[in-house]
């Protein structure tokens, strides 16, 4: 389950327990429709209480940046699991944006509300 709140050109994402193609699809739309008005987006993923994803998440992760990578500014994601800062590593790989892991979410929502 993820919630979604958008301000200005941020769309933050909190993932509980299990993160689906439903919920990774809700995602795109939001960044999509923010790109679309406003320009580039910052995301803050907050995954401190995201349990597990499944393998389809991962694949349409890959596919949607790879088209869409343009679209992000500033990608932070909150998170202790080292899995989790590697897919974050992963996906730099494939997206222009600025790209950074922390363990505070305060320091994260600080850092990608900045446009520097």
């Amino acid at each position: 389950m993820i919630t979604i709140q958008t301000m200005d050109n941020l769309v933050i994402v909190a993932v509980i327990g299990e993160f689906t193609l439903a919920d990774y699809k809700e995602f795109e739309e939001q960044v999509l429709y923010k790109a679309h008005f406003d320009g580039q987006v910052n995301v803050l993923f907050d995954w401190r209480d995201m349990l597990d994803y499944t393998v389809d998440v991962a694949w349409e992760e890959i596919k949607f940046m790879r088209e869409h990578g343009r679209e992000f500014n500033r990608v932070a994601v909150v998170t202790d699991d080292q899995w989790q800062a590697w897919s974050a590593w992963v996906s730099n790989l494939f997206i222009e944006a600025d790209v950074l892991v922390f363990s505070d979410y305060d320091e994260a929502k600080d850092w990608v509300s900045t446009d520097e």
